[in-house]
């Protein structure tokens, strides 16, 4: 059919008019795209800067570098570059930071700061540190009022975190590979909605500075009044570089997921997630389910042969009243799991192989104590190598099965043991006053990693959703040395986790 020419020309301005509106509705988006810089909604200079500062964002390595100018963030008013998001309600803010270069003023700062709006005079909350290694928790309760300080013993720290729990802000910093030290400010009264962010002062109007921001996590905690096993937080899949500590987040997930194993090809890992087994390819960042027949109420104790060519898995057994009990299977899910453990013996959890691929490592409910056992995957024969009235827990085999590794709170606190494969010459390798739990030995023999929870819980207990340390030691035992501090927990390293050439580590991170 053939238009007429008036209706070709309002069907030209129909188009164009179509064009520019998805060209106009399009460019918003983009914008709004590009003005995101990783994980923040935006910069931006706070007060008057007389050097333009900027903010940026490296994908690959999921770091952030601060450019900023400012007089100073002091008595009324603040002048600094700004690297922002907002939030409600509670929070834990979390960077490791370093100045880049020499710097000039030994006043000039860097750290997180809370505020109520971008205002320079807004009430804040702001964690610091400075050029001199001055750490101090500063704050500003009314608009435009003086600024109050209180300083920490800490000095020079590299990991700045800040924290909030109601009206109470809590600023813990380290060297990296110590604990952490807290600052305490309580009744500071902030909206429930702010900006939180982190940022850098130069101290001089004249000058900019600069400063390195990796490792950044802004958790949302769990409700107080959470019930364990019930409700749970989102997951962040994680891998770290154990020499640098520098750490990347692979995978995001709203749901819980637990305790990646690292296969010995070094190409995938394997959690798990609402009882079912799932592989992540890491070449290609896709996500599958894991066949594991008819066993589908597994829970995080599943466990690689050395060789990779089985999976051991803990699954809550529906015929024997739901208990955990032990299976194998193949590791690539194309045989149905076979049982190991005899109904009715007690519950069963596994942690590890032997290396000849004969025998399970676990702990095991008999008789209402929980010992470690092994069993011959054939026979189903136990053998019981610890015999104590506390609880004894996460046993590993050494790669080459001579001794397996095993924590316990025989000695008050729940600490990390070696003992020969028979079960003999038991000895102590952890002695101070954190929780430590689920000891797993490097390939290569040279390091055991562990996860410490808080001096104050209950040593028996590895509960979801606290500030926990991960740590290393040498394989002979020694002084443990942090090399992250995460929020995590229950499901964070549960099973053994290192990559096959023994330099990084896989783990789970909570926020909500």
């Amino acid at each position: 059919m053939k238009l007429s020419t008036k209706n070709q020309n309002q069907l030209k301005e129909s188009l164009i008019y179509t064009c520019i509106s998805c060209f106009v509705i399009f460019g918003i988006n983009v914008v709004r795209s590009q003005n995101k810089i990783g994980m923040f909604d935006g910069n931006i200079d706070i007060g008057v800067c007389k050097i333009k500062g900027y903010s940026d964002y490296s994908e690959e390595d999921q770091t952030y570098k601060i450019s900023g100018s400012g007089t100073n963030m002091w008595f009324g008013e603040d002048d600094f570059q700004y690297l922002w998001t907002t939030i409600q309600g509670d929070f834990i803010l979390r960077a490791e930071v370093k100045f880049i270069g020499k710097g000039v003023d030994p006043h000039r700062k860097v750290g997180w700061i809370v505020r109520n709006n971008l205002d320079d005079n807004s009430k804040h909350v702001n964690a610091t540190t400075h050029g001199d290694g001055l750490t101090t928790l500063q704050y500003r309760r009314k608009i435009g009022g003086e600024t109050r300080e209180l300083i920490s013993p800490d000095t020079f720290p590299d990991v700045i975190q800040l924290e909030r729990s109601g009206n109470t802000f809590i600023m813990s910093t380290s060297k990296f590979g110590n604990e952490l030290k807290s600052v305490e400010l309580p009744d500071m009264e902030l909206d429930n909605s702010v900006y939180i962010g982190l940022y850098v002062c130069s101290h001089n109007p004249d000058v900019l500075e600069s400063a390195e921001f990796r490792n950044v996590r802004i958790i949302k905690p769990v409700n107080p009044d959470f019930t364990p096993y019930r409700d749970y937080l989102g997951s962040n899949l994680e891998i770290m570089d154990v020499e640098s500590g520098h750490r990347k987040i692979i995978y995001k997930s709203a749901h819980s997921i637990q305790a990646p194993n690292w296969t010995p090809e070094g190409n995938r890992l394997i959690y798990n997630s609402k009882g079912h087994l799932y592989n992540y390819e890491l070449s290609t960042n896709s996500i599958t389910p894991l066949n594991t027949g008819f066993a589908v109420n597994n829970n995080n104790d599943h466990v690689l042969t050395f060789d990779g060519a089985l999976l051991g898995i803990s699954n809550h057994n529906q015929d024997d009243g739901g208990t955990s009990a032990l299976f194998y299977m193949s590791a690539e899910g194309d045989s149905l799991p076979k049982m190991v453990t005899k109904p009715g013996v007690g519950a069963s959890y596994l942690h590890g192989w032997s290396p000849d691929n004969s025998k399970m490592v676990f702990t095991g409910n008999r008789n209402g104590i929980y010992d470690i056992y092994t069993i011959d995957i054939n026979s189903g024969a136990e053998n019981q190598l610890t015999n104590k009235s506390t609880l004894d827990d996460g046993p590993e085999y050494s790669p080459d099965g001579e001794y397996i590794f095993f924590n316990s709170t025989r000695t008050g606190k729940m600490k990390l043991w070696k003992m020969k494969a028979n079960g003999e010459e038991q000895t102590q390798l952890t002695f101070d006053e954190y929780n430590d739990w689920f000891p797993h030995i490097s390939p290569d023999k040279k390091w055991i990693a562990f996860i410490s929870f808080p001096k104050d819980i209950d040593p028996s207990d590895h509960p979801f959703y606290k500030h926990c340390l991960l740590r290393i030691i040498p394989y002979n035992g020694g002084t443990p040395k942090v090399i992250a501090y995460i929020y995590g927990g229950q499901g964070s390293i549960n099973v053994p986790s290192w990559s096959p050439d023994s330099k990084k580590i896989a783990f789970v991170t909570n926020t909500n």
